[in-house]
C-alpha cells in the first residue's frame, strides 16, 4: 500500500512538473499575421500608418521603403526579425499608404530631408530614442540623411547602394548620356505632361519601374498589387513629383528644412556602424560601392547581394537582408 502510494505522487509530481515546463513555453507567435496590422499615430506634420511588431523591450529596427515601393517590401523581413527578438517598425512614407498630412496647409514637399524629419518625428511619437535604420531607395536616401544628421538616433545602418545624400547643387551637374538616360522618369517628371501621365497610370507606371530596377526578379501580379494599392494615396503624385523636381533643383523646398540642407550639401560623413548592400543585378542608377567607402567612418562592411538581386533586396533575398539587419545590430 505505501508502495502504491509513493508510486501515485511519484508519478503527480512528474506530470506537475512537465505541466509546467509546458506552460512556459511560449507558443509559436505569428509574427507574418501581425504584420498584416497597420496603425496610426500623429508625429511631427503627419498621422503616420506603421507596422509594430515583435516584443516591446527589443532592440528597436525601422525599415524604410523605396519608390514605388511600399511595407510590403518588408513582409518577409519584418516578421523574421521580430521572431528574433527585434522590435520591428515598418512606417509608410508621407505619401504613400494610410500616411497622411494633419493639415490641408503643409506644403506636399518631397525633398529628402522632410522624408529625414518624419522619421526622427515618428521616433519621438513612439518614445524611441535610438534604432537600427535599414532602407533601399527613398527609403535608404532617408536612413541616410537621419544618420549624417542625427547620429545619436541610430545605432547602426543598413542602406541599399551605400551614400545616397546629395544636394540641389550636384543634382544639376550633367552626367554622361548612358547614366542621364537612366533617370529618364526624373526629367519625365519635370514636366506638366509627366505629372498628368503619371497621375493619369501611377499603377503602370509603377510596374515599369519595378522591372526596369529589378530586372531579374520575376514578382507576380499579387505581389505587385498588393504594393500598388499603397500609391492610391491622395498625396503621391504631389509627393513624387517634388521628390525629383527638387534634386533638379526646380523646387525650392521648405525654409524650415534649409539648415539641414546646407549640412547635407557639404556631404557629411556618416559616422555610425553601417552595411551597406548592392545587388549584382540592379538596374536602377547607384553609385559604385568603392565611391562612398570614404564616407563612413565608422566599424563598416561592404555586401553584394548575389543570384540576379535587383533595387528591391528585402523582397528578393530577405534570408540575405535579415541577416544585414543582424549583423548591423551588433557591429
Amino acid at each position: 500500500m505505501k508502495t502504491l502510494l509513493r508510486q501515485t505522487l511519484l508519478a503527480t509530481l512528474v506530470l506537475t512538473a512537465a505541466g509546467t515546463a509546458f506552460a512556459a513555453t511560449p507558443a509559436s507567435h505569428d509574427y507574418a499575421a501581425d504584420f498584416s496590422h497597420v496603425q496610426q499615430i500623429n508625429a511631427g506634420v503627419l498621422n503616420t500608418g506603421y507596422v509594430d511588431i515583435g516584443p516591446r523591450d527589443g532592440q528597436a529596427v525601422i525599415l524604410l521603403h523605396g519608390w514605388p515601393y511600399d511595407i510590403q517590401s518588408y513582409a518577409q523581413v519584418a516578421p523574421a526579425l521580430a521572431a528574433k527578438g527585434y522590435r520591428v517598425i515598418v512606417p509608410y512614407l508621407r505619401g504613400f499608404g494610410s500616411t497622411r498630412f494633419l493639415s490641408d496647409k503643409t506644403p506636399r514637399n518631397g525633398q529628402p530631408s522632410a522624408m529625414a524629419a518624419d522619421v526622427v518625428a515618428l521616433m519621438d511619437a513612439l518614445n524611441i530614442k535610438q534604432a537600427v535604420l535599414g532602407g533601399f531607395d527613398w527609403g535608404a536616401r532617408t536612413a541616410d540623411i537621419v544618420a549624417a544628421l542625427w547620429p545619436e538616433r541610430v545605432k547602426s545602418l543598413v542602406s541599399v547602394s551605400g551614400y545616397l545624400i546629395s544636394s540641389q547643387q550636384l543634382g544639376k551637374k550633367p552626367l554622361p548620356p548612358q547614366a542621364e538616360q537612366q533617370w529618364w522618369y526624373q526629367f519625365y517628371f519635370a514636366t506638366e505632361r509627366g505629372q498628368q501621365g503619371y497621375a493619369a497610370h501611377t499603377h503602370d507606371f509603377a510596374k515599369l519601374i519595378w522591372q526596369q530596377a529589378s530586372p531579374g526578379w520575376k514578382f507576380s501580379d499579387a505581389t505587385f498589387n498588393q504594393s500598388a494599392k499603397a500609391l492610391d494615396n491622395p498625396d503621391q503624385v504631389a509627393i513624387t513629383i517634388s521628390n525629383y523636381r527638387w534634386r533638379l533643383g526646380l523646387e525650392k523646398g521648405e525654409q524650415k528644412y534649409a539648415a539641414y540642407e546646407k549640412t547635407l550639401a557639404t556631404l557629411p560623413t556618416i559616422r555610425v556602424p553601417t552595411i551597406t548592400i548592392e545587388g549584382d543585378n540592379n538596374g536602377a542608377p547607384h553609385p559604385a560601392p568603392e565611391t562612398y567607402r570614404t564616407r563612413f567612418s565608422a566599424r563598416y562592411q561592404h555586401r553584394t547581394f548575389t543570384g540576379n538581386i535587383g533595387h528591391n533586396p528585402p523582397a528578393e533575398t530577405p534570408q540575405a537582408f535579415v541577416q544585414a539587419v543582424e549583423d548591423a545590430a551588433a557591429l
